[in-house]
């Protein structure tokens, strides 16, 4: 009879102690972001590139993600793209509720050691690329430079709204050559492109795939002349227009170039602030590559008539890493001569 109520007990202990495990489980991973609004911070302002794609992703991939969370944009303008990186390292939330697109050449201002980055980018969770940034410098038709070689001997005045451009326009300056006037101050590529309009400066820089579509009556109408790529890879719509490679005079010049050309690889990429959950980061890539399965996502992207180029989180780690193992002489070089004044 003892033996008896002893098993009795036993089992019951067995019991209440399973529910006491059930009770104090973790939350499960679809239930993490229901009832949930998602923060998804863009360093530019209203109307960029970077804006257009991120709520283009935005308005889709909720569905996707355990719970369907709503997800709100908010644009972070300012420091040149500085402004959106240092909110999402030091202020975002670390749970999984923050993501955001931060400025492509985030990772040279950390290698360059330029003023007013407050991140690691190397601990950043990247998450994902909704395309490359195969961006183009190009001027109006009242300029006087028309192709890229006159600026070896006419001044071009460039509006550089992004730590990227100025950066590589900075580079191409002193390493190429280029005679080229910097102006800095605009918050994001529409409010240059007015500049532009307005005879204020010469030329500026914006995505390809975006431009091409946005303003297709300019270059039909030639309002403007494409001078120069900025990605490692040509356009295949741009056959005789060169890219910022293209312009090396020798072996080190091109390693120099090829360091700050990583940034158009990178291009509109999510990421999430260090310390986020390896859970919710697993779950953010596998959203974001099911969502450019959706047809409903290549409907929105077919009718926009954009041309997305996807990367997975893993492959764009690699990215990432390959910036950071550059020899550090090629970096020293590539530093002093991004050096903004």
């Amino acid at each position: 009879m003892c033996f008896r109520r002893a098993m009795m007990v036993m089992k019951y202990l067995a019991r209440t102690i399973g529910l006491l495990q059930l009770l104090c489980a973790p939350v499960e991973a679809k239930d993490f972001f229901q009832g949930k609004t998602v923060e998804f911070a863009v360093s530019e302002g209203v109307g960029g590139g970077s804006d257009i794609l991120s709520r283009l992703v935005a308005h889709n991939i909720g569905r996707f993600l355990p719970g369907a969370p709503t997800i709100v944009v908010r644009n972070m303008p300012g420091a040149g793209g500085l402004a959106g990186a240092n909110y999402l390292y030091n202020i975002g939330a670390r749970d999984g509720t923050c993501v955001g697109m931060i400025e492509e050449s985030i990772y040279a201002t950390q290698l360059f050691e330029m003023k007013g980055l407050q991140a690691d980018i190397t601990k950043l969770q990247w998450l994902g690329r909704i395309m490359s940034n195969d961006a183009v410098l190009f001027a109006s038709r009242n300029a006087a430079v028309k192709k890229i070689e006159d600026a070896y001997s006419t001044q071009l005045v460039v509006a550089t709204p992004g730590l990227s451009s100025q950066m590589r326009m900075t580079v191409l300056q002193r390493l190429i050559g280029l005679n080229l006037k910097l102006v800095v101050g605009h918050r994001g590529t529409p409010e240059a492109t007015v500049a532009m309009e307005r005879g204020e400066v010469d030329a500026l820089a914006a995505p390809w795939t975006v431009f091409r579509v946005a303003h297709a009556d300019w270059l039909r109408d030639g309002v403007v002349n494409i001078l120069l790529q900025t990605a490692m890879a040509r356009a295949h719509d741009l056959p005789d227009i060169p890219r910022v490679v293209d312009l090396a005079k020798n072996d080190t010049d091109r390693q120099i170039l090829e360091l700050i050309s990583i940034g158009p690889e990178i291009g509109r990429s999510i990421v999430a602030p260090p310390g986020t959950p390896p859970e919710r980061v697993a779950e953010w890539r596998a959203a974001f590559e099911a969502v450019f399965k959706d047809r409903g996502f290549q409907t929105e992207v077919a009718a926009a008539q954009l041309e997305l180029d996807p990367m997975s989180g893993a492959e764009l780690q690699t990215v990432i890493e390959k910036a950071f193992d550059t020899p550090p002489e090629v970096v020293k070089k590539a530093k002093d001569l991004s050096r903004l004044e």
